[in-house]
C-alpha cells in the first residue's frame, strides 16, 4: 500500500526555509521528520481479534441452544441430535470466523487506529522518534547540538528529541510551546505551517543558549525527511 503524500513541494520548501532561518541564529541543528505511522500495530490487531474470538466462544458456551436452534432453522433440521463433536466444531468455527472477521475489519485504517489505546500510540511514537534520532541525528554534530522534530500522522502525535548538549540545558518541558503550535496547526490540516511554526519555536529556545558562531557549518540537512 503506497504511503499517502501529506505535503506538496511548496509545503516542503516552507519547512526547509523555516529550518534555515532558525539555524541562522543558533549552532543547533534542527532535523524534521514526517511519517504516515510509527508502527504497524499488528500485535494490537491480533489481540483485538483474539479477544473477539474468545468472547464469541464464551457466548456460545453460555447460550449453546440459541445457536443450535438458529442452525436447525437455517438448514431445516428436524430436532437434530447434536453430538459433542458437532457442538465443539460449531464453537471453533464461530471463533475462527470472528477472528478472521475482526482482522479484516481492521484493514480499514481509521477503525484500526481508533482501536489502539492512546498510551500505546504515544509509547511507540516516542520509540520511533528516538530510533530515528539515534540513526540520523545523535552525535552527528560537533557540539552534540542536534534536535529532531518528529510528526506521526496516523497517531496524531509528535515528539521532540534533543542531543546531549541541548538536553543538559533545555528541559524537556520547555518544548511545550513548539509542540502546541505544531499540533494546533496540524489538527486544522496545516501540516507544513505547523512544522514550520514548531521549528521557529525551537529556534527561539536554542538561540540564547547555543548562539551561532562565525565559523558554524550546516552539519545536518534542512530539508524535511519523509519516511
Amino acid at each position: 500500500m503506497p504511503k499517502p503524500l501529506y505535503l506538496d513541494d511548496a509545503g516542503r520548501r516552507l519547512i526547509a526555509d523555516a529550518v534555515t532561518a532558525a539555524e541562522a541564529n543558533t549552532s543547533g541543528e534542527i532535523v524534521t521528520i514526517l511519517t504516515d505511522r510509527s508502527d504497524g500495530y499488528m500485535d494490537v490487531a491480533f489481540a483485538w481479534s483474539v479477544g473477539v474470538a474468545f468472547t464469541a466462544l464464551a457466548v456460545v458456551a453460555a447460550m449453546p441452544q440459541f445457536y443450535l436452534n438458529m442452525l436447525e432453522d437455517a438448514f431445516g433440521l428436524w430436532s437434530h441430535r447434536w453430538t459433542e463433536r458437532e457442538i465443539l466444531t460449531l464453537a471453533l468455527g464461530i471463533g475462527v470466523l470472528k477472528f478472521i472477521g475482526m482482522m479484516l475489519l481492521q484493514l480499514w485504517q481509521p477503525l484500526k487506529f481508533w482501536l489502539i489505546p492512546g498510551r500505546i500510540k504515544s509509547h511507540r511514537v516516542r520509540d520511533r522518534a528516538v530510533s530515528y534520532f539515534r540513526v540520523g541525528t545523535e552525535a552527528r554534530t560537533q557540539g552534540r547540538t542536534g534536535i529532531l522534530i518528529y510528526l506521526s500522522m496516523r497517531e496524531h502525535r509528535a515528539d521532540i528529541v534533543a542531543d546531549a548538549a541541548i538536553a543538559r540545558i533545555v528541559p524537556a518541558e520547555a518544548w511545550g510551546d513548539a509542540m502546541a503550535v505544531l499540533l494546533a496547526d496540524v489538527g486544522q490540516g496545516r501540516i507544513a505551517e505547523g512544522m514550520a511554526a514548531a521549528v521557529g519555536e525551537v529556534g527561539k529556545l536554542l538561540s540564547p543558549n547555543f548562539p551561532r558562531a562565525d565559523d558554524d557549518e550546516n552539519e545536518l540537512p534542512d530539508r524535511l525527511i519523509e519516511v
